[in-house]
């Protein structure tokens, strides 16, 4: 989710579940120890429960980049090895380390013995020419014994030669079973699931099998599915009523990014998907397109556009036989 779940999509997507934990874009130690912390790192109260995901491969790096993060009040600290891109390939770190489950269970304890928030690993079930039943065993087993406090489970190969990051999103076939298999095998750590996992019912059925569901390209293209979350998931009313409503609730975040020197589109570039289906739903995505990218374009932008989608539902219950 790189260059997706920034600081203001997060920020939205809290106004649409209270309980979803959110997780950052995968940043690298180099990045938190030498880089803009202020613009990588930063984000907003509103966001917690709120998880950091790093990538890299030196434990020392990793240790000292996960107690940046953990001083500045992240709830969890996430080791990727689990992304199959060829940039973090040539940077030793990503889905290329589930070759390397001694290095990665070093990494994870060393980040423990520096951090008193849980640190948790994100992978595959296997890469390349892996056995998934032994590769997933071996790197499970390595970092639970290291101290990892959870896994999240892409439920199916990175294949590192051949295969494009997109590619590997679609092209492995998924296998929930094997991902249901560990958690029988190691029923006292928490294990959550993700992968091709589009709706919320479909998320339920999975919480049968495992203990968490992570939802990427779902929750971040269709962001209204999150209002399901608390009433399906956790029996609790959602914090906002309708798609509209949620939207109204970020606009005090938006002003006040925007008094801040924040443009306009940096935030509602994660929002276009919020009322797909909807009628007035392309109106309000094609007026964001043109108008949010101006130079100085404002609040008004966003509630115009707003509107275009109260019209056109209006129109349609108008025409509504009685």
């Amino acid at each position: 989710m790189m260059d997706w779940t920034d600081r203001h999509c997060r920020a939205f997507h809290r106004v649409l579940t209270r309980r979803a934990r959110l997780y950052t874009e995968m940043v690298t130690t180099g990045a938190v120890l030498r880089g803009d912390r202020a613009r990588l790192l930063r984000f907003d109260p509103c966001e917690h429960p709120v998880a950091v995901q790093l990538g890299g491969s030196d434990p020392a790096a990793l240790a000292a980049a996960a107690r940046i993060c953990a001083d500045l009040g992240y709830d969890e600290v996430n080791l990727n090895v689990g992304c199959p891109s060829d940039r973090v390939q040539e940077g030793r770190f990503g889905a290329c380390l589930m070759a390397e489950p001694g290095l990665v269970g070093d990494c994870v304890a060393t980040m423990k013995a520096a951090v008193a928030v849980p640190v948790t690993v994100k992978c595959r079930i296997g890469i390349d020419d892996q056995d998934p039943e032994a590769a997933l065993d071996i790197l499970a087993d390595t970092v639970v014994a290291a101290g990892a406090d959870a896994l999240i489970v892409h439920a199916r190969k990175a294949w590192l030669q051949g295969l494009s990051p997109r590619e590997n999103r679609e092209v492995p076939p998924l296998d929930y079973g094997r991902v249901h298999r560990l958690k029988a095998r190691l029923p006292a750590v928490p294990v959550a699931i993700n992968g091709g996992i589009g709706t919320i019912a479909a998320a339920a059925g999975q919480l049968a099998h495992v203990d968490g569901v992570m939802m990427g390209r779902a929750a971040y293209q269709e962001p209204w599915r999150l209002l399901a979350v608390d009433p399906e998931l956790f029996g609790e009313p959602a914090p906002a009523a309708s798609a509209r409503a949620a939207a109204e609730r970020f606009l005090p975040y938006m002003a006040r990014e925007l008094a801040a020197g924040e443009r306009l589109y940096a935030m509602v570039r994660h929002m276009l998907g919020l009322f797909h289906g909807v009628p007035g739903a392309r109106a309000f995505r094609r007026h964001l397109a043109t108008e949010a990218v101006k130079p100085g374009a404002g609040l008004d932008v966003f509630t115009t556009a707003l509107a275009l989608v109260r019209e056109r539902e209006a129109r349609e219950d108008a025409i509504l036989p009685s």
